[in-house]
This record gives C-alpha cells, sequence and structure tokens, in this order.
C-alpha cells in the first residue's frame, strides 16, 4: 500500500470509494510479493499493480464489482489454462489477494496509518481476509503501544495483536491463521499482516565519485542513504543531491553513534569506499561487530589483504572478518562509478534474496529464492 498511499488517500479523503487489490499469498514465482497492491480509483483510473500485467485486467474488473457491491473477496490466481480460456499467471506462480472496498466507513483508520507511514513510525495494518461471515474485511491497526480497530472478538483481537507486533518488530509482512475465535493452533480464520517500517538505511563512507553513483542507486532500491565523510571540502549536498543526508564527521565516531542510539538493525547496509585505512579500518571495526545486512569495503586485491591484516590484529574474529565483502561488489566486469554501484547493488541484492549472482540463462531451477 505504501506506494498507493498518496492516490488511495486522495480518494479517500474526497469521500469516494476505491476498489484496493493486495497479494496476501505467494507460491513459487510469484511476479509481485505479498503486501503488492493494486487500486481501482472512482474514475477508473488504476494504480500500483499485483502481477507485473499478467492479471491486471481481471483484477481491474473484479475492483470494480467489489466496489458495486461492497463485498470483499478472495481470489486466487495460478498457471494460465488456454482450454478453460482462464486469466492466469503465464510466469507458473500462484498469488491470492485479497480485493476490497475502500472508503471513510470500511476503513476510518487510514489517515492514521498514512500520518504514521509518513512520520516513519512503524504501523501494521491486519485485515482478515477468510473467515466467519461478518469478520472478512475488518481489521485491526497497530503500533508498537497501541492499536485501534477489532475483529468482533476480544480473544481474537488480543491473538493477533500478539503476533501482528512480532511480525512489525521483524518487518515482516505475510498471513497468519487461526481458529474462529484466536485459537492458534486452529484453523479456518486468516488474516493478512501488512508491516510498515522506516525504510531500510544505506551508509555509504566516502566522499568520492563512486559514493554519488551509489548513493543514487541505493535511493533507487528504496533506502534511507547517508553519505558520511571526515572532509567538509568533498561532503556537500551539491556533490550527492540524491542521498537523503550528507555527514561531516569522522567514519567510525558517526556508526559509533548511530549503533549506540538504535538506529541501525538487521537491514542496514554499510559501503566503505574510503580507499584509506585510517578512515576504513575503523568503521569497519565497528561495522563487522554488529549485525548488518551487508558490509562491503573498495579496494584492490592488495588493500584488501592489508586491510583484513589490520582488523585482525583490531581484534576482530575469522567469523566477524567472513561478514566482509570485499572487494565490494559482484565481477560484472565494471569500470565506471554507474556501472561499479549497479555491481554493489547486485551483491546486496544477491545477499538480501539467497540469489548466486550467475545467469538465468545458465541457472536451472525456480528464479525467485
Amino acid at each position: 500500500m505504501r506506494e498507493v498511499l498518496e492516490d488511495l488517500l486522495g480518494w479517500w479523503r474526497s469521500g469516494r470509494p476505491v476498489g484496493m487489490a493486495t497479494v496476501v499469498g505467494t507460491w513459487r514465482s510469484a511476479p509481485r510479493p505479498a503486501g503488492a497492491t493494486m487500486l481501482v480509483g472512482p474514475d477508473g483510473t488504476a494504480v500500483g499493480s499485483v502481477s507485473g500485467g499478467c492479471v491486471e485486467g481481471a483484477v481491474y474488473e473484479l475492483c470494480q464489482e467489489v466496489v458495486a457491491s461492497g463485498e470483499p473477496a478472495l481470489q486466487r490466481y495460478g498457471v494460465s489454462d488456454d482450454d478453460a480460456f482462464a486469466v492466469g499467471l503465464t510466469c507458473g506462480g500462484i498469488i491470492d489477494l485479497f480485493v476490497e472496498r475502500v472508503d471513510r466507513e470500511s476503513f476510518p483508520e487510514l489517515e492514521q496509518v498514512a500520518a504514521a507511514i509518513d512520520a516513519g513510525e512503524p504501523v501494521a495494518v491486519v485485515t482478515c481476509v477468510a473467515g466467519p461471515p461478518g469478520r472478512v474485511g475488518r481489521r485491526l491497526v497497530l503500533w508498537p503501544d497501541r492499536r485501534v480497530g477489532s475483529f468482533g472478538s476480544e480473544r481474537l483481537d488480543d491473538a493477533v495483536a500478539d503476533d501482528a507486533c512480532g511480525l512489525l518488530a521483524a518487518r515482516r509482512t505475510g498471513p497468519l491463521e487461526y481458529g474462529p475465535d484466536g485459537q492458534r493452533r486452529g484453523t479456518g480464520l486468516r488474516v493478512f499482516v501488512a508491516s510498515y517500517a522506516p525504510p531500510p538505511r544505506m551508509i555509504v563512507f566516502g566522499a568520492i565519485d563512486f559514493a554519488a553513483a551509489v548513493a543514487r542507486i541505493g535511493g533507487f532500491l528504496g533506502y534511507r542513504v547517508t553519505v558520511c565523510d571526515a572532509r567538509p571540502v568533498f561532503a556537500t549536498t551539491r556533490r550527492f543531491p540524491d542521498a537523503d543526508e550528507v555527514i561531516v564527521d569522522w567514519p567510525h565516531r558517526y556508526l559509533g553513534k548511530e549503533v549506540e542510539a538504535g538506529r541501525l538493525d538487521g537491514r542496514t547496509v554499510i559501503c566503505v569506499l574510503t580507499h584509506d585505512p585510517k578512515f576504513d579500518v575503523p568503521v569497519l571495526e565497528v561495522a563487522l561487530r554488529h549485525p548488518m545486512a551487508y558490509v562491503g569495503a573498495m579496494g584492490s586485491r592488495r588493500t584488501h589483504d592489508d586491510r583484513r591484516k589490520r582488523l585482525r590484529e583490531a581484534g576482530l574474529t575469522e567469523d566477524e572478518l567472513a561478514r566482509l565483502a570485499s572487494p565490494i561488489g559482484l565481477d560484472l566486469g565494471a569500470r565506471t562509478p554507474e556501472e561499479t554501484a549497479v555491481s554493489i547493488a547486485a551483491e546486496i541484492i544477491a545477499g538480501r534474496w539467497g540469489g548466486a549472482g550467475a545467469r538465468l540463462s545458465e541457472v536451472d531451477g525456480r528464479i525467485h529464492h
């Protein structure tokens, strides 16, 4: 919903109903992840995507039907069946879509949700997508310290709130299943938890031309990008217009303060592009001793060997050193800053999703890990 929130909120404020389709379950090579959303506005405008184009036409019609009837629908789309003239996913995946009518009456908490997302405050929207009559379409909205809404059962509300807060803390989106009254080992009632947490952070150390390209692609991938360098003449917003912030400070000192303040988490990626041991060794010492999603450092093979030697002398263990991606990036034959930024981004993506970085044309099996 984050991607379509501006349009959704505009129609909601105008008092006009919107059809909203959300991916609430995926199997095999599903083209979009759980949480992907498509809207059909009151003027017929389609916003967003749930399948990359495979079934959008059918979903468009279903959204209009749901808006007219006011009755939500859970619809599964799988492999296309030409003989039956069925609408399906040509990629071979399977998706479950929950389609609902959204207006002020059905989703009175939307403005609160939008305000939390805009402020970077963690919030989860939990919607009942399958279950007994009268509960489908109802929702809870959860913050770490409060909740609004109800599924019509205090026991169910409590069970869902506990589990959904865990997903929110882990920044995970996905389905949960219960018995009709919240029994955790039961079945028959399914909710979908959409977690909205602040975007993950990318911190780029070293105010060089490669850093500008990495900052640009980091923003494109959805990271909140910080560029940090101790040299004020180079660390300027003019040189890094695509960064969310530019910090003048010693890299290790800045990173240490961010760690102590709790502003980094297991999604944070660190790119050290300084080429200078007096900068990169101290900051890597801090980074490798804390749980980051990715820590990479630029440099030649000789620089890499010298860097590892210095880090060992600083007391880092072999397990900690094994987390260092150095030399940084995948082997794409990159030369320019922009090409190098692509190779770094590719390594970050591969690490996040378990990819090997090989050519898909030379690999058998599933495309999506």
